[in-house]
């Protein structure tokens, strides 16, 4: 009957150290699952906020001011427009 019993013993605290080690292992997943969700929102955030500055950055708007401060460049004008013919082109480059 000792043997039994030690027996018992030794089941019932692998068994409760089983149980202990699913916990904790159960708890750190949530917290990483958490944390992984906090990620993707923050993420997400970010992704919404990249694509707002986009937008912004490509207005017409802005490119046209951009293009006449920082790169003095001028709208086109038809006395300064060269108009090549195909046939001008291709007899160019023979």
């Amino acid at each position: 009957m000792g043997r039994f019993s030690l027996l018992l013993a030794v089941i019932l605290m692998s068994c409760a150290i089983s149980l202990v080690t699913s916990r904790y292992q159960a708890r750190q997943l949530f917290v990483d699952f958490d944390r992984s969700q906090a990620q993707a929102r923050d993420l997400d955030n970010d992704w919404r906020r990249l694509q707002l500055d986009r937008a912004e950055l490509a207005r017409n708007a802005r490119v046209d001011r951009a293009a006449r401060d920082d790169l003095k460049m001028m709208p086109i004008a038809p006395d300064r427009t060269i108009y090549l013919n195909q046939a001008t082109a291709a007899g160019g480059a023979q």
